[in-house]
């Protein structure tokens, strides 16, 4: 190698390693995940309260424990046959894929914006000029034939990242799409959760359904039998009068409960995706139980739910825009060139003196804005400490959902086994009363008195068992319907 070649060859080197210098550049705020202060345990999860609260134990995630499915915890198959459409066919669901694939198609727009942009530009051009003659006295011109003018350019520009407006432009799209992705998980989840609350609620229904028809038939025996004692002169027709009346307005109340079970049927098919006119859902007991399903402690909670995860995302979506900001202050060096055939004749085009070619570079740095970019960067730090707000705001209401749903199940916990023994207590009483009845020792309104207690015991007992499970579900809502870790570890390398 000749010395003025290896001085040529170090130049090289060095404007390598500037250019690589400077593209390095990055104006954005080393990202810090906002402070949130976690507790210990949860406040409704002290040793003595889990005891109290059935169905739920405190867990740490483990490997070998089911996830994602969880409506399948509690065995009911018409649960898990509507929870597999929904995903299909539900449209909120779809809205929300759609919204997620156009915020990644808008990622691979942004990071084209890295690489140069070549155009090829063909063109033919048909002119006629005139030629111009200086004589002593005037300047004439003289027509000139008509040409042709054939072209075959390839162009192309390039920007330089030097200060990574554009690397951080990627990045705040790139992290928009996981909080669009994240959102999407959010409303499948809310999706999910609805249906089984509905789905329990109208089972709950059913049940008090066949509550009141046993009650009805029980009743018909009763107005029968006060009835019977009433022609044969042991009873006065006020007796015949009350049992008709409890009759008939037992009926009419079991009649009542077709609206909200209508109405959940109609909910349902929306949230399916199908239309209320052709769907139905048949009446059947209820034979699940509730699950039992480690929810961890307050800071695994944060690696679990999607809103919270689509939150932290926007927080560092924004601390990326900052950067872009910040690199408006900087000069834009854009890299253009051209090459290809210029000739006037076709047949000429594609040979070696038609080749043409350029090559060159334009900087530009705005002198004055009257504090345009002052207000941009200024904006941009406003709208990071929003998204902080917004992250810490949604981490406080995961908090207080889980604590909710946790109180609901230690204080519904307490309230059915009280429940159940008032039922036992209302049946009890209803034998005593029917038979002192029979045995003309008082009166019917006793024994009305006792049925109507044992049948709104029985159906608080009922309502108590099916709200323990919406607490249920609501819980898993709360804990982000998984206790998987999330994959947002990697978001903060």
């Amino acid at each position: 190698m000749t010395r003025s070649a290896a001085i040529q060859s170090r130049r090289m080197l060095l404007g390598a390693a500037c250019v690589s210098l400077l593209t390095a550049c990055n104006f954005a705020p080393k990202y810090k995940q906002p402070a949130i202060e976690t507790t210990p345990h949860f406040k409704e999860l002290t040793p003595e309260q889990a005891q109290k609260i059935t169905a739920w134990q405190p867990a740490a995630p483990a490997e070998n424990t089911q996830r994602g499915q969880w409506w399948e915890f509690f065995g009911d198959q018409k649960l898990n046959e509507l929870e597999s459409k929904i995903e299909v066919n539900n449209q909120t669901i779809a809205a929300a894929v759609a919204r997620l694939e156009a915020a990644r198609a808008i990622v691979q727009q942004t990071r084209a914006s890295l690489f140069p942009l070549v155009a090829l530009n063909p063109s033919v051009t048909r002119s006629r000029a005139r030629l111009r003659t200086q004589s002593n006295t005037t300047a004439l011109s003289t027509p000139n034939h008509p040409f042709t003018d054939y072209n075959l350019p390839l162009n192309a520009s390039w920007e330089l990242d030097l200060w990574g407006r554009i690397r951080n432009q990627v990045k705040a799209t790139a992290f928009e799409a996981k909080a669009t992705e994240a959102d999407l998980e959010n409303i499948r989840l809310s999706a999910r959760t609805e249906l089984a609350i509905d789905y329990f609620q109208l089972r709950g229904l059913d049940a008090q359904k066949d509550l009141f028809e046993s009650a009805v038939k029980a009743y018909q025996d009763s107005f029968d039998l006060a009835k019977a004692r009433y022609e044969t002169g042991i009873a006065s027709d006020q007796d015949v009068a009350q049992a008709e009346t409890q009759l008939t307005t037992t009926r009419a109340q079991a009649t009542d409960l077709g609206i909200q079970r209508a109405q959940l049927e109609h909910a349902i098919a929306v949230l399916l995706g199908e239309s209320p006119s052709g769907f139905s859902v048949e009446a059947a007991p209820f034979h699940g139980h509730p699950a039992i399903v480690p929810f961890g402690v307050p800071s695994t909670l944060l690696q679990r739910r999607p809103d919270v995860a689509a939150a932290e995302r926007r927080v560092m979506e924004d601390n990326v825009n900052i950067g872009v900001a910040r690199a408006a202050y900087f000069p834009t060096l854009t890299l253009s060139g051209s090459t290809g055939f210029q000739s006037s004749s076709l047949g000429d085009l594609a040979t070696w003196p038609s080749f043409v070619w350029s090559i060159g570079g334009a900087l530009s740095e705005t002198i004055f804005d009257a504090g345009r970019r002052h207000g941009v960067t200024r904006e941009a730090w406003a709208n990071y400490n929003e998204s902080v707000a917004n992250y810490r705001q949604t981490v406080l209401a995961s908090f207080k959902e889980v604590e909710d749903s946790l109180s609901a199940l230690r204080i519904l916990a307490s309230e059915i086994h009280d429940e159940n023994a008032a039922v036992d207590a209302s049946r009890r009483y209803l034998t005593l009363a029917s038979d002192r009845y029979k045995f003309g020792i008082d009166s019917f309104l006793n024994v009305i008195t006792a049925q109507t207690t044992l049948l709104g015991n029985q159906r608080t007992a009922v309502n108590l068992q099916f709200e323990q499970l919406t607490a249920s579900i609501q819980l898993i809502k709360a804990i982000g319907g998984s206790w998987e870790q999330s994959m947002t570890e990697s978001d903060h390398q």
